[in-house]
């Protein structure tokens, strides 16, 4: 998905719609899913410079809170360093 095709979509929707992540999984060698759903807590840009192109995606960052916390302060490290995130 695109940015244009997820602003089509949201522009239906109240700006006070809240917006969650509906991740979902496998539970195990059966049919059976689960579904984590999780608030979005943020957009990344992030280029993977091992894919050809290098195209920049957007990550929409949700999760327990301690876990973005700490997921954002490792970004923020790694931001100094020359091999951060996209780099």
């Amino acid at each position: 998905m695109n940015v244009r095709e997820l602003i089509e979509i949201l522009r239906d929707y109240p700006e006070e719609t809240e917006i969650e992540m509906g991740i979902v999984a496998p539970v195990g060698d059966a049919d059976e899913i689960a579904v984590d759903r999780y608030p979005v807590a943020g957009v990344l840009p992030w280029t993977d410079e091992e894919e050809e192109g290098g195209e920049t995606v957007l990550w929409l960052v949700g999760g327990e809170d301690e876990d973005v916390e700490a997921f954002l302060d490792a970004i923020e490290e790694d931001e100094g360093d020359e091999d951060g995130p996209g780099a």
